[in-house]
């Protein structure tokens, strides 16, 4: 090898030693976060993603909100102009049609993993590199942080929505058949083949019963979901989005996906070999 082959894979590739993990650089990591009102914590958030030992960029999806967490995002970008995104929408439009706008938006550029993620420090930055992990070297498609994998790893939610939550997920499972005990969970990493192959136009849930349908859909198309234990951390700043209608779509809306998917045909992963 040369000295410019040296320095060129040099500057392609930082190596970090995590009990022999060994991650690239070159991997581009997307973190996506919608966000109506989370002036609190926004800031806190990116910092805290931005100070992990891997790479990672972050896409804001703002449900145009009051209290002016766009302009702190986009103070931000002032200081990380290549690795802060913004999209801005015009209202309260629902989880699912962020996460797809923000999916489609990455599929349009070069990234490799694409995760999901909350605002509110309920999910640990930490993680993602677990996540990650997860997909880039113990061979999973989706990984998924998971709350009830390992038991129950809630802190301070109250006893009765503890419950429902996990109820919910034991439905979901029994009626979909899916073998994943947090089906709920909304902190997942995606491989970039994932969200390629699954029709996201044809996912229409808006809210938590977004977080099954992605998950059932990349169960049909045959992609391999692994959990990963977490420990899920109920926020400190800022309210709650949860409501009871969410929880009515979800309990209805896993009826339609299964009885959807006797008759639906799921695309099939790509085979290039390159694909991620």
């Amino acid at each position: 090898m040369n000295l410019v082959e040296g320095l060129v894979k040099m500057s392609c590739f930082k190596i970090f030693n995590d009990n022999s993990a060994i991650y690239k650089i070159m991997d581009k990591n997307l973190v996506i976060i919608p966000t109506y009102n989370e002036k609190e914590n926004i800031e806190k958030i990116i910092r805290a993603i931005f100070s992990q030992k891997i790479a990672f960029e972050v896409l804001v999806i703002d449900d145009g909100s009051p209290d002016g967490t766009a302009a702190i995002v986009k103070k931000l970008q002032q200081e990380f102009p290549e690795t802060v995104h913004l999209l801005e929408r015009p209202g309260k439009l629902g989880l699912g049609t962020a996460y797809i706008t923000g999916f489609k938006w990455a599929l349009e550029r070069d990234y490799d993993y694409i995760f999901e993620m909350d605002a509110d420090f309920s999910h640990n930055p930490a993680d993602l590199v677990r996540l990650h992990h997860a997909c880039s070297k113990e061979g999973a498609d989706l990984a998924i942080g998971s709350r009830y994998i390992s038991g129950v790893n809630v802190v301070n939610w109250p006893m009765g929505r503890v419950l429902m939550s996990y109820f919910a997920s034991k439905y979901v499972r029994f009626v979909l058949g899916m073998k994943v005990a947090d089906t709920t969970a909304g902190f997942k990493c995606y491989k970039r083949k994932v969200l390629e192959t699954i029709e996201l136009d044809k996912i229409r849930f808006k809210g938590y019963a977004f977080q099954v349908e992605m998950k059932f859909t990349a169960y049909k198309c045959g992609f391999k979901l692994k959990e990963v234990p977490i420990i899920f951390i109920n926020r400190v700043a800022g309210v709650s989005k949860m409501s009871g209608g969410i929880f009515n779509e979800a309990f209805l809306g896993v009826i339609k996906l299964k009885i959807e998917s006797w008759f639906r045909k799921y695309p099939t992963p790509k085979t290039d070999p390159e694909l991620k």
